[in-house]
């Protein structure tokens, strides 16, 4: 069973960083797209950023370059570096993984706060 658990959530002043990291377990043999997306009460569920098998990267407009997305595929990991972060930027985090030929999985989010 594929399981995707984030780490790397917390309360962090306006400006501030933080590293999310998200560990896939289970039983596949590849991963093909890993991203993180966001949400907030009340609103839809958004893509932050995304990296395929291939290494291309997509981020959301709102990321405005203060984010980075990695991965290490050897391990399985997707990570995300956010810097400048604003309180905006306040949202449960999720991790996502598209497994070829098998489904789209999530992790169960981490909290980011934003506030000074």
């Amino acid at each position: 069973q594929v399981r995707l658990v984030e780490s790397g959530g917390g309360v962090v002043q306006p400006g501030g960083s933080l590293t999310l990291s998200c560990a896939a377990s289970g039983g596949f043999t590849n991963i093909d797209v890993m991203a993180w997306y966001r949400q907030t009460p009340g609103k839809r569920r958004e893509v932050v950023a995304r990296i395929d098998s291939s290494g291309r990267l997509e981020y959301n407009d709102f990321v405005e370059g203060r984010f980075t997305i990695s991965r290490d595929s050897a391990k399985n990991m997707v990570y995300l570096q956010m810097n400048s972060l604003k309180p905006q930027d306040t949202a449960v985090y999720y991790c996502y993984a598209m497994i070829p030929d098998v489904d789209n999985y999530w992790g169960q989010g981490t909290q980011v706060t934003v506030s000074s």
